[in-house]
């Protein structure tokens, strides 16, 4: 165990091989879920909380770590399930998604396992807790359920916001197209707000194959893709292919060149321009704010539109 959690820091940098590492733990039954590794900052044993008086109450408390209030969410509860208990086996992931830091308490961790996008798949439906799952694999003949947080947090948080008034150019058009790649449906709820806000209509890929099979089947049809879409706006974890490989065989396609390409995703503070470069993208940006996103969208709708 100590070395599973003293490793995480030490982990190979996986981004752009179309592979991750997930770090899989138990709630309060023996069903297996993962969390990539990659959002992850560290396991610790579970800590003494301090109660929030009239919080969520999936938030279990707040923590103190090198001096900075961690909220801690119980992550059964945060599915629908039974609370979880504070005891010797417990412990919490500390985790930064879209920009902010919580921990999320679980029944016990297992171990960290090296798997390829391909080999994570979507869930099928009717899947026990798949309002929350956004993917699973299978490992040692054991089903690993991987929970879409960025839902679990949106209910923390409440719905998204929209773009505020001011940060929309009324000398733009309203006009042009999106292809929004995510497997998560909060996520593409949340960009597709924007897009609405700005007046542009959208396709929706669920992971980067689809979308990479829908821009090919668009070449076949004699679409202009580089012309017709504005940008594609592509999330980075998804199953079967993440937004870095989508992005190198986008590249490698002569009908696509000039297309447009955004990483949006919640991997921040370990994404770098490096690897921006290295795969072909041409702008990324860290989820979720809303006038942020807007403002990149519109800086591409100027140049598609040649307004200075």
């Amino acid at each position: 165990m100590a070395g599973i959690l003293t490793g995480i820091d030490n982990r190979t940098n996986l981004a752009g091989t179309n592979r991750l590492e997930l770090l899989v733990f138990t709630l309060n039954d023996g069903q297996k879920f993962g969390i990539n590794v990659f959002k992850i900052q560290e396991v610790i044993q579970v800590p003494k909380l301090t109660k929030i008086p009239g919080g969520n109450p999936v938030v279990r408390g707040v923590t103190q770590l090198r001096g900075k209030d961690i909220p801690v969410v119980d992550m059964s509860m945060a599915i629908d399930e039974p609370p979880l208990l504070e005891n010797s086996n417990s412990f919490v992931i500390i985790t930064e998604f879209n920009r902010t830091v919580q921990g999320f308490l679980v029944g016990g961790v297992d171990r960290i396992v090296n798997l390829y996008w391909k080999d994570i798949k979507p869930p099928p439906e009717g899947t026990e807790k798949a309002g929350y799952v956004t993917a699973l694999t299978e490992i040692d003949d054991d089903y690993v359920l991987i929970i879409d947080v960025e839902k679990i947090l949106s209910e923390i948080s409440g719905p998204p916001e929209g773009v505020a008034a001011e940060t929309i150019d009324t000398c733009l058009e309203k006009k042009g197209h999106v292809l929004v790649v995510d497997d998560s449906v909060v996520a593409q709820n949340q960009v597709k707000r924007v897009l609405e806000d700005l007046g542009l209509d959208y396709t929706v890929a669920n992971d980067g194959l689809e979308a990479l099979e829908l821009l090919k089947k668009w070449v076949v049809d004699g679409i202009d893709v580089p012309n017709f879409l504005t940008m594609v706006v592509s999330d980075v974890e998804m199953p079967r292919m993440d937004g870095y490989t989508l992005t190198a065989e986008v590249r490698k396609m002569p009908a696509l060149e000039g297309l447009y390409i955004m990483l949006h995703t919640s991997l921040s503070g370990v994404f770098n321009e490096t690897m921006v470069e290295r795969v072909g993208a041409d702008i990324f940006m860290a989820k979720y704010k809303p006038d942020e996103l807007a403002a990149a969208i519109q800086d591409r709708m100027r140049v598609v539109q040649g307004v200075s």
